[in-house]
This record gives C-alpha cells, structure tokens and sequence, in this order.
C-alpha cells in the first residue's frame, strides 16, 4: 500500500474530551496534502477512500514506543524486564501502576516509561477518525466505494473499541461525529454494552469489506474482519465476561467462531514456513511481506517524509545488552538487525514450553549466537608498533590452549537452549560458562573454540540463565527473540522500516481450537493445533544448524533485496580485527551473522536431516513440556488443562506478537500464569484488580456533570476500575 494517498483527519476522547477533529500528521504512505479535508471531499468517492486510507495510519501507533510491549507483554507469563527499568511497574503491578501517568517524579525509571493514558488517548482518536468517514461515506453514490470506505472505517472504530475494552473493560462508547463539539458529560457504558458495541462494528465490515487486498499488503479484508469478530465472540463466552455472557448462546457463539475461523482457514493459507512469516525477511516491502496468512499489519516503509510521529521502534525490545556484557567482543550496529535495549525477557516458562528437538519453530525464533565482531583484547606489536590481538592473555587469562581462541566471525555469544534433566554441563565438563568481562573456560566441544560469553539453560537440575550478570530479576543477559530484526536501518539507533504483523491465520487455528475446547470437543481443539504444529516440525533435509533472521537484509549477497546504504561505511563503534584494522559494516555484518544457531549444542542429539513429529495423538497424552507446566499450575481438570494447552500452544507459535496481556486477561489466566511464571509479577499481582487497566486519571478529572458542575469525589471514584 505504499502508493496510496491521503490525509489523516482525527480527533479524539483524550484527557481533554472530545474537542473534534485536527490534523494530527503524515501516515505511512505517501502523502498528497493537496486537498483540504471537507464535507464536499467526503461525499466524492475519491475523498471519501482517501479518508479510510488515512486511518490506517491509526495503527502505527501501536509500535512507536515502549507501550508497545509494554502494555501487550509485560506483567505475563513469557517475558519479564531486563536490567533496564523503563516500563518496570507494568511488569511488578507495583503500586507506581496507577490512574496516573508515571513520570520521574512520580518514581518512573525515565521519561519514555508507557502512560496509562496512551492507549485510551490513541484509540479514541482513530475512533473519531472512523465516525466521521461512516458518517460522511454513507453519502457516497457509488456503492463498491461506499462499501469499501465504511467497511474500513467500521473495522477501525470496531477494532480500537476491542483494544479499550480488552484494556479497560467498559468505556466510552461515541459513535457519532462530535462536530467541534467540546463534551464533558460523558457515560461510561458497561462492559456488556461495550463488548456489543465491537461485535456490531466488527459484522458491518464484514458484510461490506472486500475479500481482495485491492489496496496492496497491509489492506483490511473481509478475513481481517472475519478474524476479529471471532475473537469477539471468543471474547464474550470466556471467563473475564462470566457474569453476564449467560444471555447469549454459548453454542451460537463459539460454533460461529468456528464458522469465521474456517472462513479465514480457507481463504488465507499459512505460509510454507515459519522461517517465511518473520525471520526470512529481506527488505523493505519485500515479497514476505505480502503473505496470504497475515491478514493484519501496521505498514512501514523508508521514506521518511511518510514517517510520522510514530516509527517502528520494536527492533528495540527483544535482544539482550550484548554490548554491556559481552566484554567488548561483540558491538552493536545497524548491520545487527536489533538493538541491545533488553526490555523484553523471557521467563523460564517460555523457554521450557518448547520441544527443544522436534520443534523448529524454537530455533526459528530464538537468537543463540551472536558472530565475534571485535577483537577485545589487545597488545601493541613490539615490531610494527601496531595494535594486534593478544591471543596468549586470553589463553592465560581464561585457562585455554592458545589453539582455542577464537577469531572474528567465530562465536561471540552463544545461548544454550537445554532441558532441565539435561546433565551433558553439570560438574563444567567443558569448562565454566560466564560472559565476556569474567575470566571463564568453557570451550565448545563442537568448535573446539572458547566462547567469549556463553550460558546455558539449565545447570545441576536448575535454571541458571538469569544469573550471569545482575540480580536474577533484572538481568540483561538472556536469549532473545528475533521477530523484529530488521537490516534495512541505516543508523544504529535508525527506525525500523518493516511492517508489524498484527493478526495472521496462524492465530485463526488457535482462536478455532479454544471455542472447540469451550465446545468441550477436546480431540477436535488437537486436531486443529495439530496443523499448526505439522509446519512447525522440521522437514525432510533441513539442516537443522542454520538460522537466520531480518538482519540479512542488510546485504544483497547474504539474501537481502539490495545492499544497505551503509554497508560500506565503516562500523558505527569502530570493530577491529586481529591487526588493528577497523571493519567496515559489510565485514561487521559478515563476523556477526553466522547463520549458525545452537542445535546440536542444546540437544545433545546426533546430527540429523530426519523429519520431525510434533504431532498428539490424543488430548489425554500431552507432550511432557505441558505436563510440566499443567502441573506447575495445578490445572486437573480436562477443560482446564486443554485451556491452557491452548495457552501453551499461543507461545510456541505467537510468542511476542503483541497481544499476550489481552488474550489472559480474557480467558481469566492472567494471575495464575504470572503468579507461576514471572517472578516479578507474582509478589504484586492481584486477582480481582489488575486484570483490568486503571481509567486515565486525567480523563476522569476533566468529566463534568450535565449541568456543568465537577463531579463529586464519589462520582470519580464510580469511574475508575476495582483497586485503583
């Protein structure tokens, strides 16, 4: 879609109220600021498919800043904070989660930590966006145009509406144009009502969305309606809508689920491979970006002028601060297609719910090893009275043969994805794990080379890996995931210019397989998870070694689309090889991405180019990684242990994709699987409260009465949400 034009007109139901509608900047396409936005331009089919392509740009928002984990992955079961503090009480629930936006003098680590105001804020203005193109594009003659500019102005205000209530609960419910009016005296609506108010919109851009993308990638379709609305329903009959979804048919409900989910199986097939979904991406809109599976994304492109206020930033979140611990052996740059920012980190659950052999979406999403891209450790030649790597220091230093060191491009970094009873490292038969600024000797029996940092899973029968820098609750050393890698940045701190997936087809088999457990048909929710889980396994001549990620778009000759603008540039942080020569980024690029990952290493297991199975036979037999976390929780019962099976399931083929917080907080899962599984929540998190976000203080305060008048204490306080 990067050749529509349009002009972004919203408004919003902010902190202030609904005060109407003003420019609030360029989009992600490009952009024709020629026209004035007018009732006139509205009533032309033009206009009016200018205007609903202007609302795409409301979605970006999503990922240009830290809310973007912050308010859809903290506080969960897979990931709790680094070492780095910025959105810290989104993950703990401490009481710095407050109606208040958190701030430094309100005890905030910085400045950028997610206002509890942002996503009220932001929704509400696509929403007001959404009102005026359904008001004004119903005038529209042509009835495919019209059909077109409502239909996607009914999926935003239906979908915005999904994230306040998944957020909130009830909310305020304006599905009228506001006009300029300045308002005050607003209803909150319950949660009935609000949940009602998503299913409508959600069917009416259904009936009148397309089934083509006949925008380009990234269009809204009939199957990204489809999609939502049966997440709606799914919504209605689980546990967070318990006391009152008894007026609605539960078998009409979830058998309607299935029915969209069907629709959306049929007509959007998944991708080949799930290397094709994230990790094979070679550029800016590049083929993988069209894929039939992803039915929702946030489209991004490098043309500045179309940046915006919001840039894709997620290449941030996921990686770990390599270049704090590595000990100088690996440095960070654009030719890495993440940044070392170690918000995200993943619990001990995410990495133990994985088959680590059978499983290659493990290996497909995990980065375990980081290419050596520097040389740390120096000395000044006594001849050339050049700088040049003292290779005898680190063999004394580390209680190595100097016939193990290593060189540029060997491993730098290396992640160990091992199971708990797995005792090939126990007693430090190949010598002792640490990071880079700590004397250690572990030697890689498949190499032979010492490893500047390396870690394991699992040590003696115990989880190890958030020990090796820090305190075990903010550590930035872990293994993270590389969904957002993206070589196409051209500094190292640049926006991302990849497009963020926010639904795919893969989701649609999960959200089939919970209504089929709610259904109580437990062999059919296998059956279902079961396709997922056949793409999932290793196919026949896969080498199971080689890994990949978005950063291969930095090079034409490594994969990408083309060459980086910077590729011949030298390295941002000066990386040097054995003779003191500096790097430029092609080379930088070529020592860090090895295209090698820890298989065999973590496994244990001979090497193989055998198929694998990942298939259940029966809901009764679940893999032994379930049956560990199934007792974890103490789930018995075969609903709740199918439930969250299906919990279990969402990991293995969503982890990271945004939507975490909502999907538990929904099936009532949230405080059990946190209290479990993320030791930083589980001290605060708390079942009757945090299973809903506190209202924006700042909203509540500028409520008025009808007559004019503040509202009492009392009145506020029947706003807000339970234990805030």
């Amino acid at each position: 879609m990067k050749y529509i034009n349009h002009k972004l007109v919203c408004g919003a139901l902010s902190m202030v109220a609904l005060l109407g509608t003003t420019s609030c900047g360029d989009d992600f396409l490009k952009e024709d600021a020629g026209h004035k936005v007018t009732d006139a331009l509205l009533n032309d089919e033009t206009g009016a498919l200018k205007m609903a392509a202007g609302l795409y740009g409301n979605i970006r928002w999503h990922f240009g800043y830290e809310w973007a984990y912050g308010i859809t992955l903290y506080g969960c079961d897979e990931f709790t904070n680094g070492a780095d503090l910025t959105s810290e009480c989104w993950n703990t629930y401490d009481p710095r989660l407050s109606p208040l936006d958190l701030t430094p003098a309100l005890g905030a680590a910085n400045k950028n930590c997610p206002a509890v105001s942002a996503l009220w804020d932001e929704m509400y203005y696509g929403i007001s966006t959404a009102n005026l193109v359904i008001d004004k594009a119903a005038n529209v003659k042509n009835e495919d145009s019209r059909n077109k500019a409502m239909g996607e102005a009914y999926f935003l205000r239906g979908y915005n509406y999904y994230r306040l209530f998944a957020q909130y609960g009830g909310v305020v419910l304006q599905t009228e144009p506001v006009n300029g009016e300045v308002k005050k005296d607003y209803v909150r609506a319950t949660e009935e009502e609000t949940l009602n108010q998503v299913i409508a919109d959600l069917e009416q851009a259904y009936n009148m969305l397309p089934t083509k993308k006949w925008r380009g990638n990234g269009t809204w379709t009939k199957y990204t309606a489809a999609h939502f609305l049966a997440k709606a329903l799914l919504f209605r009959q689980s546990e967070r809508c318990a006391s009152w979804a008894s007026k609605y048919d539960k078998n009409a409900d979830l058998n309607r689920v299935i029915t969209l989910c069907d629709e959306v199986i049929a007509a959007c097939p998944l991708a080949p491979d799930y290397w094709d979904l994230y990790a094979r991406w070679t550029g800016v809109d590049c083929k993988n970006e069209g894929l039939d599976e992803i039915l929702m994304a946030a489209e991004h492109n490098e043309d500045n002028t179309t940046q915006g206020r919001f840039g894709n930033r997620t290449y941030n979140y996921f990686d770990p601060q390599f270049s704090n611990f590595s000990g100088a052996w690996v440095q960070r740059g654009q030719y890495i297609g993440g940044m070392d920012f170690q918000r995200c980190r993943p619990t001990e659950y995410t990495y133990a719910v994985f088959d680590n052999v059978n499983d290659a979406r493990m290996w497909k999403t995990f980065k375990t090893v980081y290419g050596l891209n520097n040389i740390a450790v120096t000395k000044q030649d006594p001849n050339t009275k050049k700088t040049v790597y003292d290779t005898e220091k680190v063999a004394a230093d580390n209680g190595i043969d100097v016939s193990q060191v290593p060189h540029i491009g060997d491993e730098g970094i290396i992640f160990i994805l091992n199971k708990k009873d797995d005792a090939r490292f126990d007693n430090n038969q190949y010598g002792t794990f640490g990071r880079g600024g700590v004397a250690h000797s572990f030697v890689n029996p498949l190499t032979g080379k010492w490893v500047p940092n390396a870690f394991v899973v699992y040590q003696n029968g115990k989880y190890v890996l958030n020990t090796y820098n820090g305190s075990p609750s903010s550590t930035n050393v872990f293994c993270g995931i590389n969904k957002t890698a993206d070589g196409s940045r051209t500094a190292e701190k640049g926006d991302a210019h990849r497009d963020v997936i926010m639904a795919r087809s893969g989701e649609t088999y999960l959200v089939k397989a919970e209504a089929q457990v709610r259904l109580g048909n437990y062999q059919g929710a296998i059956n279902t998870v079961n396709i997922l889980r056949a793409r999932g396994q290793w196919k026949q001549g896969e080498d199971r070694s080689y890994y990949t990620d978005g950063s291969m778009a930095f090079l034409a000759a490594d994969g990408g689309d083309k060459d980086n603008s910077t590729a011949t540039a030298n390295a941002v942080k000066k990386n040097k090889n054995e003779v003191g020569d500096v790097l430029n980024n092609t080379e930088a690029y070529y020592a860090s991405m090895t295209h090698k990952n820890t298989y065999y290493l973590s496994t244990g297991i001979d090497v193989t180019t055998e198929p694998s199975d990942l298939q259940i036979k029966s809901y009764t037999q679940l893999p032994a990684e379930d049956e560990a976390i199934l007792q974890a929780i103490g789930a018995s019962s075969e609903y709740d242990r199918m439930l969250n099976f299906i919990f279990n399931e969402r990991t293995r083929e969503l982890l990271g994709e945004w939507n975490r917080w909502d999907e538990l907080s929904r099936a009532g899962l949230l405080i059990r699987r946190a209290k479990a599984f993320n030791p930083e929540a589980a001290p605060n998190i708390t079942a009757g409260k945090h299973e809903l976000r506190p209202i924006p203080q700042k909203f509540i305060d500028t409520l008025q009465n009808p007559d004019g008048t503040n509202l009492s204490d009392d009145a506020k306080k029947a706003w807000q949400n339970p234990g805030y």
